[in-house]
């Protein structure tokens, strides 16, 4: 199931590239362009996060998520925004926003702010995951455990069963494990990769991660 980000953001072309971009990177992207859409959409449908831009028509970025908020939706937001002062910054926190990022900015990195933003929201929902009748794991301890005795994963293995866990029944390629297993100034590895799949079979078994020829991983979660 894909990570549902919804969008508000009144610049077209740029709000074509942040969709085009996270989509290929195995997210879904609702694109609004006003505030008082964001809102309809936000009571319509389920999100992972919001993403918001400040200044746009009908109802300010500011305006919509504190109105989300005060209903009680706690879907983590970020704004995105050329405003720059101390005064602003404060009000984004104040309405109830997770996290800020001024424009311009790398799409990389604001993928970097979305994926920890959701990372911790998967954690808090999920502590203890059954995958199997005698498979658990732990998000918030990160620890897996066999038959009642704890797994010992290294850290790209954890990292790699977690990006796993997020994305249940869907194909993840090698571009997409790569970025979010290896730090981005490490250099990735084929080998590896197949090493650490090879290790969570043991114990998840080979009918849990199905490799797809030259296309990437799928996790199997019935």
């Amino acid at each position: 199931m894909k990570s549902r980000i919804l969008l508000l953001e009144d610049d077209y072309n740029l709000s074509e590239t942040i969709e085009e971009y996270f989509e290929e990177q195995g997210f879904e992207v609702v694109c609004v362009f006003d505030g008082e859409e964001a809102v309809f959409k936000a009571y319509e449908e389920n999100f992972d996060l919001y993403l918001f831009d400040v200044n746009v028509p009908k109802k300010r970025g500011f305006e919509v998520l504190k109105e989300l908020r005060d209903e009680g939706k706690k879907t983590p937001a970020i704004f995105i925004t050329s405003l720059n002062s101390m005064d602003s910054l404060e009000e984004g926190f104040l309405s109830g926003c997770d996290d800020y990022i001024r424009k311009p900015f790398e799409l990389k990195e604001l993928l970097l702010r979305v994926q920890t933003l959701i990372k911790k929201e998967f954690s808090k929902k999920n502590e203890v995951i059954q995958i199997l009748p005698n498979v658990t794991f732990n998000s918030i301890s990160n620890e897996l455990r066999c038959d009642d005795e704890e797994v010992k994963l290294n850290l790209k293995e954890l990292k790699l069963l977690k990006l796993f866990l997020q994305n249940p029944n869907e194909l993840l390629s090698h571009e997409r494990i790569y970025d979010f297993v290896w730090d981005y100034d490490e250099e990735y590895s084929d080998n590896s990769l197949r090493t650490y799949i090879k290790n969570l079979r043991k114990f998840l078994g080979r009918d849990k991660i199905v490799s797809l020829k030259k296309l990437g991983y799928r996790f199997n979660q019935e």
